[in-house]
C-alpha cells in the first residue's frame, strides 16, 4: 500500500493511459504463453523422432509451426514494448512538465533552501528511476509472477511432480540470495549516485567559476580537487561492481545445481520409463526458462523501491506551496505608480533579525526616487518586497492606495520593470534577451530600446548583431553591456514603475548620464526608483532616501541633503574629491 500511495500523484496519468498498460500486459502474457508452448512441442517432436515414426511431413509441420509461433511472439513483443515502454516515456514527459511547472510557481524563498544541483538531480535521475519502475519494472514484475507460476505448473502437471519438487530445492536459497544481494546492491547503488552527484556538482561549480579559477591561477589545485571526488566516484562504483560481479556467478552456480539434480534424477526416471526422453528435454527447457524470472524478482523489488524513493523525493517538492499567492477577489488591472511604505518591518524567513526597521515613505506617481546606502543597509530587500518576492504584513506596502497583497501578481509584475544588481542573461540571442517579456516586438522596437539603453553601438559591432547568441549567463559580454541589455529588457515592457537596483555601476559616468537623460525623455509621468552608490546617479531625483542599518536615516532632495551632516554629505564630499583628483590626473 505504501508503494501505491507513493505514486498516488500520478493517478490521473494512470487513469488516462490505463488502456496502454492493459494492452501491454495482455501482449506480454501472450508472448510468455507462446514461449511456454515451445518446450512442450520440442519434447513432443523428440518423442516422435525417438519412436522412429518421424516422417518428412512431420519435420515440415514442426518447422512451419515454430516459424509461425515465433512471428506471433515477435508481434506481441512489439505490442507490449510500444504500449508499456511508450506509456512510461509519456509518464516521464508528464512528470517532468509537472515538476518544472510546479517549480515555476514556487516563491523565491524555496530556491534559497534548495541547491540548483539537487533540483537538476530530481529532474533527471529521480524521474529516470520512476520511469524504470513504471516501465521495465512493471514488465519484469508481470513477467516474473506469470512465468514462475505457469512454468512450475507446466513442469509439475504435465511432466513430473516429484522431479519438479526435487529440481526446485535450490529455489529458496536462490530467492534468499537474490533478495539479500538486492538490498546490498541497492545501498551501494545509492552511494554511487551520491558520489556521482558530488562529482557533477564539483564540475558544474568549476565551469561556472572558470574565470575566477584562471584569474587566481588555481587550475592545478582544481584538478586535484576534482581528482578527489573522481577517486571517490570510482571507489563507490568498484564497491558496487564487486558485489554485482559475485552475485551473477553465484546465481549461475545455484541454477546449475538444479540442472545437475535434474540430470541425475531425471536420467534415472528416463531409464525407468517414468518419463520419456522428450519430457526430459522439455523439463530442462522449462527449468532454463525459470532462472530469469527468479533472478528478476530481486531486480524488480530493487527497481520499484528505487522508483518509490525517487517519487517520495519528488512528492516532497510537489507538496511545497508558495506563500506568495493571489487573493481570489483581486481586481486591480493596472497601476499608476503611487507607492506607500507604512512602518515597514521585515525579516527573512527562518531568521529573527529585522532587515528593514520601520521604513515609512510616500512616493507619488511620476516621481524619480533615489535610494542610497552602504552594503547591507537593506536596499535590495526593499525592492524585492515591491516585487512581492516575499510577503509583508497587511498595510505595510500599498500601491495606489491598495495593499500589495490585494494586487494580482501578474498585474504587479507586468507593471514593474526591474533591473537587478546581477544582470542575468539567458543563453540566447541578444534580441530574445531584450524582448524576454515576450512583447512580440519587432526588430525596430528592440533597436529603439537598445539605443535608449546606450547599448546599440556595441551590438551592431558584433558579426551577427542582434542575432548574436550570448554565452551562459551572458559571459561573452562585458559587465556594462550586460547591464545595458538588462535595462533595455526592462524598458521594452514600458512599465509604469521602473526599478534600477545599482544597475549602472558597470558603465562610465558619461554613458550613465546619457541613459538617465533618455529615461527622462521617454518616461515622463512614470515612477522611477534608482538604487546607486554614486551621488551623480541620483542627485536629480525628486526625493532621495538614505538607508542605514535597515532604516531611513535621511530623506530629501540633493540640495537639502548636502547641507545636512550625515552619510549622504559624507559620500558626496568623498566622491567630489575623487572626481577632482581624477580631473587633475
Amino acid at each position: 500500500m505504501s508503494i501505491i500511495k507513493g505514486f498516488f500523484r500520478l493517478k490521473e496519468f494512470f487513469a488516462e493511459h490505463k488502456r496502454y498498460y492493459f494492452l501491454g500486459i495482455l501482449s506480454l502474457i501472450a508472448v510468455n504463453s507462446g514461449q511456454l508452448v515451445i518446450p512442450k512441442l520440442m519434447g513432443h517432436f523428440t518423442n516422435i523422432i525417438a519412436s522412429g515414426k518421424a516422417e518428412r511431413g512431420d519435420l515440415v509441420f514442426f518447422i512451419t509451426f515454430f516459424i509461425g509461433i515465433s512471428l506471433v511472439i515477435s508481434l506481441f513483443r512489439y505490442l507490449w514494448r510500444i504500449n508499456i515502454m511508450g506509456a512510461a516515456r509519456k509518464m516521464e514527459y508528464t512528470l517532468r512538465n509537472m515538476l518544472f511547472g510546479h517549480l515555476q510557481s514556487l516563491s523565491t524563498n524555496f530556491f534559497n533552501h534548495y541547491k540548483t544541483g539537487d533540483l537538476m538531480a530530481h529532474a533527471t535521475n529521480d524521474i529516470h528511476a520512476i520511469r524504470m519502475a513504471l516501465g521495465p519494472g512493471i514488465v519484469n514484475a508481470v513477467d516474473s509472477a506469470f512465468m514462475t507460476t505457469i512454468i512450475i505448473f507446466m513442469m509439475a502437471r504435465t511432466i513430473s511432480l516429484k522431479l519438479t519438487l526435487i529440481a526446485l530445492l535450490p529455489l529458496p536459497i536462490m530467492l534468499g540470495v537474490v533478495i539479500g544481494f538486492s538490498r546490498i546492491i541497492h545501498r551501494r547503488f545509492r552511494k554511487v549516485q551520491e558520489a556521482f552527484s558530488t562529482l557533477t556538482e564539483r564540475v558544474q561549480e568549476n565551469f561556472a567559476g572558470i574565470r575566477v579559477v584562471k584569474g587566481f591561477a588555481r587550475e592545478d589545485n582544481e584538478i586535484e580537487r576534482f581528482k578527489e571526488v573522481n577517486d571517490l566516484n570510482v571507489a563507490k562504483n568498484m564497491d558496487l561492481v564487486r558485489v554485482s560481479g559475485f552475485f551473477h556467478p553465484l546465481i549461475g552456480f545455484l541454477a546449475s545445481l538444479s540442472f545437475i539434480i535434474v540430470l541425475g534424477y531425471g536420467g534415472i526416471l528416463v531409464l525407468d520409463g517414468s518419463i520419456t526422453l522428450g519430457d526430459f528435454i522439455a523439463f530442462n527447457s522449462y527449468l532454463g526458462m525459470l532462472i530469469w524470472p527468479i533472478m528478476a524478482i530481486g531486480w524488480v523489488m530493487n527497481m520499484i523501491q528505487r522508483g518509490k524513493a525517487s517519487m517520495d523525493r519528488l512528492n516532497e517538492i510537489m507538496n511545497q506551496r508558495s506563500e506568495i499567492i493571489d487573493k481570489e477577489e483581486s481586481e486591480v488591472q493596472e497601476l499608476k505608480g503611487g507607492i506607500t511604505f507604512n512602518n515597514l518591518v521585515f525579516s527573512y524567513p527562518d531568521t529573527s533579525e529585522d532587515v528593514l526597521k520601520g521604513i515609512s515613505a510616500e512616493i507619488a506617481p511620476g516621481d524619480v526616487v533615489g535610494i542610497l546606502g552602504r552594503t547591507g543597509a537593506g536596499k535590495t530587500t526593499l525592492l524585492n518586497l515591491l516585487l512581492r518576492l516575499y510577503n509583508v504584513e497587511p498595510g505595510m506596502i500599498k500601491l495606489d492606495g491598495v495593499n500589495i497583497e490585494d494586487i494580482p501578481l501578474e498585474t504587479l509584475r507586468q507593471n514593474i520593470g526591474y533591473v537587478p544588481q546581477d544582470s542575468f542573461l539567458f543563453s540566447s540571442s541578444i534580441k530574445e534577451n531584450i524582448d524576454f517579456a515576450n512583447t512580440d516586438s519587432g526588430l525596430d522596437k528592440v533597436t529603439e530600446y537598445a539605443k535608449i539603453a546606450q547599448v546599440y553601438d556595441n551590438i551592431i559591432e558584433f558579426p551577427q548583431q542582434f542575432e548574436t547568441v550570448v554565452g551562459e549567463r551572458g559571459v561573452t559580454l562585458s559587465g556594462g553591456q550586460k547591464q545595458r541589455i538588462s535595462i533595455a529588457r526592462a524598458l521594452i515592457k514600458e512599465p509604469q514603475i521602473l526599478i534600477l537596483d545599482d544597475s549602472l555601476s558597470a558603465v562610465d559616468t558619461e554613458t550613465e548620464e546619457a541613459i538617465l537623460n533618455n529615461l527622462r525623455e521617454i518616461f515622463p509621468g512614470r515612477t522611477v526608483i534608482i538604487v546607486s552608490h554614486r551621488i551623480s546617479t541620483i542627485q536629480d531625483a525628486n526625493q532621495i532616501l538614505v538607508l542605514e542599518d535597515g532604516g531611513i536615516s535621511q530623506r530629501g532632495t540633493h540640495e537639502e541633503l548636502v547641507k545636512t551632516d550625515g552619510l549622504y554629505k559624507e559620500l558626496y564630499q568623498k566622491q567630489l574629491l575623487e572626481k577632482q583628483i581624477d580631473s587633475v590626473s
